[in-house]
């Protein structure tokens, strides 16, 4: 998006760009007890490195600690141990460049009904101390499709405009870093469909964008690198692509046109699962491929195929192998994988 011109030397950007948006190193948090309640490790030993320009997604359970790691890059929770820079910033030793670096969309749409939104942004705009002569807001409404409804009132846009209408209040100091907490929580697939259409338009503008769902589907449609967190801890980070691969695993599912009692011999090899009567599911790994010989010694058998189809193992299937494991280490009740 447009820089501002002459920034606040207080607050202007470095002029080598870093190679990582956002770094954190050893970064930990444990909450007081409450009443008889004993100390709350949140987070355990945190490291992750998001590259600049990169979408990155941070997937984990309720509870898993997603949130203290973003309050504490926000500045809104005092780490307990470790370090964290924002676009090279040391959040503590430069506490008002890293903010200035960062914008937070929250989960919770807090407008004002009675605001237009250039109003809106205008306000957000002075709150961060941002001159008038550097306010980049119709630039800002015009990336996320609102410009149309600048002097509109904020009681009368649809649900998707006011989720991209926080997106644009995060946007109003010129963050290079801007981190979506659930953006489509609670939303329709037709609004959460729109919102990824400008948070893609927002990255490939340069913006390092740091999203946290509980829709897998959502970071494996839009995210470039994906780190999971499960009770603190980071344990998972790489590239979308590497981690669909750690399941080397597929079906083929061959639905019959007539009901069967056994597996033909000539099947048995594969170790199919004879599903009802009328359905076998084969299982293999995708490194192996052996559907050639599959569908050849189908062809030899007299069963009369109706469809056939597969499945690849996808994002919740590696969310639900790893957060289980990290379970079965803590003595925890493992989920079940489908």
């Amino acid at each position: 998006m447009p820089a501002a011109s002459s920034p606040d030397p207080q607050t202007a950007l470095p002029d080598d760009l870093p190679d990582n948006a956002v770094e954190v190193f050893g970064l930990g948090k444990t909450y007081r007890g409450a009443g008889k309640a004993g100390p709350k490790r949140a987070l355990d030993n945190v490291h992750l490195s998001i590259p600049r320009g990169s979408l990155f997604g941070l997937l984990g359970p309720n509870g898993a600690g997603k949130s203290t790691l973003i309050n504490i890059l926000a500045g809104l929770v005092n780490k307990s141990e470790g370090t964290a820079k924002i676009w090279g910033y040391d959040i503590d030793r430069r506490p008002r460049q890293s903010r200035a670096a960062i914008g937070v969309v929250p989960q919770e749409l807090n407008i004002d009904p009675f605001f237009t939104p250039r109003e809106l942004l205008e306000l957000q705009a002075g709150l961060y101390g941002v001159p008038p002569r550097e306010r980049i807001t119709m630039e800002i409404l015009e990336i996320l499709g609102l410009a149309d409804k600048a002097q509109a009132y904020t009681r009368t846009l649809s649900g998707g405009m006011r989720r991209r209408l926080m997106v644009a209040k995060a946007m109003v100091h010129n963050p290079p870093v801007l981190v979506l907490d659930e953006p489509t929580a609670g939303v329709d697939i037709e609004l959460r469909q729109q919102l990824w259409s400008r948070v893609r338009d927002l990255n490939a503008l340069g913006t390092t964008i740091l999203l946290t769902t509980h829709y897998l589907e959502e970071a494996e449609e839009l995210c470039d690198t994906i780190a999971i967190i499960n009770h603190g801890k980071v344990i998972a980070c790489e590239a979308t692509s590497e981690l669909l691969r750690r399941l080397d695993s597929k079906e083929l599912q061959v639905q019959l046109s007539a009901p069967v009692t056994a597996v033909p011999e000539a099947l048995k090899r594969f170790q199919p699962d004879l599903v009802g009567t009328d359905r076998l599911v084969f299982r293999y790994q995708t490194s192996q491929s052996p559907v050639a010989d599959i569908l050849d010694a189908l062809a030899k058998t007299d069963l009369r195929v109706q469809d056939i189809r597969t499945d690849e193992a996808d994002l919740e299937d590696i969310f639900l192998q790893l957060t289980r494991g990290a379970h079965d280490e803590s003595g925890a009740t493992a989920a079940v994988a489908k």
